[in-house]
C-alpha cells in the first residue's frame, strides 16, 4: 500500500485566499512617494532596504548586500546620472545590463527586490524596471566530503544553484540538456532546477516528477533532502527511493542514463531518480576501476550489508535457542567468555549496539579532530571496561564492532542510516523467536522492497521483475564495451549509449 501525506496535495483556494489573488494584480503607482510607501509597507520597512533618488525623477530600490555593487555603480547609476530620461523604454536602452524587464505589477517589483534585483521607478509612470544584478554569497567549489574517491574528479556541488548548473554544463556540453526552473515555498520562494536529457529521459517520468513538485503547497523548502522525502512514492518507508549525491560526475552519468535530476538552491546535495535498491551500493568510482576490481568491491559492499544486519541477530538467536548450530570446538571458549555475564544475549547485544550508536553520533556532532579521538578512545576504553566488568563478552564485542564497521561501506549515507536502524528490530525478534524471528524480519523486509517503487519504477529492478541481461551489471560491474544498453529502470527513449557491436576492420 502506498501512502501519500496530506501536504503532497495542493489544496484548492479557500474564501480567505481570494483577496491575495487581488493583491497580486495591484499596479505600480505613478507617484514616487506613493510607490515608496507601498514598497515599505510590503517589505515591512527593513533596515537594509536602500532607496536612492537620482536627479531627473528616478528612484532606485534594492536590498543591501544582495546586489553586485560594482555593476550597480558602473552600469546603472553611472549611465543614469545627470542624463534626462523620460520613459522606461529610454532608460532600458541606456542600461548596459543584460537582464532588464519592464513591469507594471507591484508584486513583481517586491519579489525582485527580495531576490537581489534593483527596481527603478520613473516618476509619473505606472511602470518600473526590474534589473537583475543579484550577487549571492557562496563558498568555492571543493572536494566532496561525504562521497570521496581516489580515482576520478575531485569537485563537488556547493550551495549555489547557478554554479552547480554551470558545473553540470561543463560535463554535458549538449543542447539536449533541459533545465526547467520551478519555485517552491510561499515564504522561502526557493528555486528548484529540474534537469534531464531531451530524447533520452522518459516523458511520463518527467511529467510525473514535475507534477509532484508543482503540487507541493508549503511555506518553506531549505534542503533537497526535504524535497526528496515529500515527492517519494512512499514517504513513510525507511528505505530511500531517491539518491542524494554531491558529486557532479555521478549526477551527469545518471542524467545520461535517462534519469532525472533535481537541484535545490541553497543545498549542496542533488537528487537523482528513479533509483533501484542495488544502485545505493554502487559508487561512481566503480566506473573508473577495472571491472574485476570494481566487481569485487561491489560484492564486498553487499556482503557487508547482510553482515551488518544479520550477524548480531544470528549470535543472539544461536545463544538463546539454537546451541546446535554452534561448532563443538567453539562452545568451550564461548561458554568461558559468557561465564561472568549476568544478562541474557538480547539485552547484552542491545546495550552494546546502543553504546556504539552513541559513540558514532557523538563523533559525528563534535569537531573533526575531537570527534575522531572520542570515537577511537571511547570505543577502546568502554569496550575494555565492559568486558572486565562482566557486562559483555569478548566475542559479542568483536561481532558488534564488525557490524558497525560493515555499515560504513555503503556509499550512500541515507542507506547507511537504514542499515543502522533495521538492525535493532531484527535483534529483538531474534531474541524472542530465534531463527524464526530472523526469517520473519527477512520476509517482511523482502515483501516491503518488492512493493516499493521509485518514480513508478520497480525498486528491486532488475531482479523484480527479472531481467537476466541487466542482472549481470547490477551486482557485477561488467566491462564497459558490454554496457551499451541503458538500464530498463529509466525506460529511456534511446536505449543504446553506443553501438553494441562495433564494426571490426576486415583483415587484409
Amino acid at each position: 500500500m502506498q501512502f501519500k501525506l496530506p501536504f503532497n496535495k495542493k489544496q484548492p483556494p479557500s474564501v480567505e485566499e481570494a483577496p491575495i489573488e487581488k493583491e497580486n494584480l495591484v499596479r505600480v503607482a505613478n507617484a514616487t512617494d506613493h510607490f515608496i510607501r507601498s514598497i515599505k509597507n510590503a517589505t515591512n520597512n527593513p533596515a537594509d532596504l536602500i532607496i536612492k533618488r537620482i536627479p531627473s525623477n528616478l528612484t532606485l530600490f534594492y536590498i543591501d548586500k544582495l546586489v553586485d555593487n560594482q555593476t550597480l555603480n558602473n552600469d546603472i547609476i553611472a549611465n543614469l546620472q545627470n542624463k534626462p530620461h523620460e520613459t522606461p523604454d529610454s532608460i532600458e536602452a541606456a542600461l548596459s545590463v543584460p537582464e532588464v524587464v519592464i513591469s507594471s505589477l507591484l508584486k513583481e517589483a517586491i519579489d525582485c527586490i527580495v531576490n537581489g534585483s534593483v527596481v527603478i521607478h520613473v516618476g509619473g509612470f505606472s511602470q518600473v524596471l526590474l534589473v537583475n544584478i543579484a550577487n549571492r554569497e557562496s563558498r568555492a567549489l571543493a572536494a566532496p566530503e561525504n562521497e570521496s574517491q581516489v580515482i576520478g574528479t575531485q569537485v563537488g556541488f556547493n550551495e549555489s544553484l547557478s554554479t552547480n548548473i554551470s558545473v553540470i554544463r561543463r560535463y554535458i556540453v549538449c543542447p539536449d540538456l533541459c533545465n526547467e526552473k520551478l519555485k517552491i515555498g510561499t515564504r522561502t520562494n526557493t528555486s528548484v532546477a529540474l534537469l534531464y536529457m531531451n530524447g533520452i529521459a522518459n516523458n511520463q517520468m518527467v511529467n510525473t516528477l514535475r507534477q509532484r513538485i508543482t503540487d507541493l503547497h508549503l511555506d518553506e523548502l531549505l534542503d533537497s533532502a526535504v524535497l526528496s522525502e515529500m515527492i517519494d512514492d512512499n514517504s513513510l518507508s525507511v528505505f530511500p527511493q531517491m539518491l542524494l549525491t554531491e558529486r557532479p560526475d555521478r549526477f551527469c552519468d545518471a542524467i545520461l542514463d535517462g534519469k532525472i535530476g533535481i537541484i535545490v538552491d541553497g543545498s549542496s546535495m542533488a537528487i537523482i531518480c528513479p533509483q533501484s535498491f542495488t544502485e545505493f551500493f554502487q559508487s561512481q568510482e566503480d566506473q573508473n576501476l577495472r571491472w574485476q576490481i570494481a566487481t569485487f568491491i561491489r560484492l564486498l559492499r553487499l556482503s557487508a550489508f547482510f553482515l551488518s544486519v544479520y550477524l548480531t541477530p544470528f549470535y543472539v538467536a544461536a545463544l538463546t535457542f539454537h546451541y546446535e548450530v554452534i561448532p563443538q570446538a567453539f562452545l568451550v571458549p564461548l561458554s568461558e567468555s559468557r561465564a561472568l555475564v549476568p544478562f541474557p544475549p538480547i539485552f547484552e547485544a542491545l546495550l552494546l549496539e546502543f553504546i556504539i550508536e552513541l559513540l558514532r553520533e557523538a563523533g559525528a556532532r563534535l569537531p573533526t579532530k575531537i570527534g575522531q579521538t572520542i570515537g577511537i578512545v571511547g570505543g577502546i576504553v568502554i569496550g575494555t571496561a565492559a568486558v572486565q566488568a562482566g557486562i559483555t563478552s569478548n566475542i559479542l564485542l568483536i561481532i558488534i564492532a564488525l557490524s558497525a564497521l560493515a555499515s560504513f561501506t555503503s556509499p550512500s549515507y541515507m542507506m547507511g542510516n537504514v542499515i543502522r536502524l533495521i538492525r535493532f528490530p531484527i535483534i529483538i525478534l531474534a531474541g524472542f523467536w530465534g531463527f524464526y524471528g530472523i526469517m520473519l524480519a527477512f520476509c517482511f523486509i523482502l515483501i516491503h522492497l518488492l512493493r516499493q517503487t521509485s518514480l513508478g519504477a520497480p525498486y528491486l529492478s532488475p531482479f523484480y521483475p527479472p531481467r537476466m541481461k541487466e542482472m549481470r551489471d547490477s551486482i557485477i560491474r561488467m566491462p564497459i564495451p558490454l554496457t551499451a544498453k541503458r538500464p530498463a529502470l529509466t525506460r529511456a527513449k534511446d536505449k543504446n549509449k553506443f553501438e553494441p557491436e562495433p564494426v571490426k576492420p576486415e583483415k587484409s
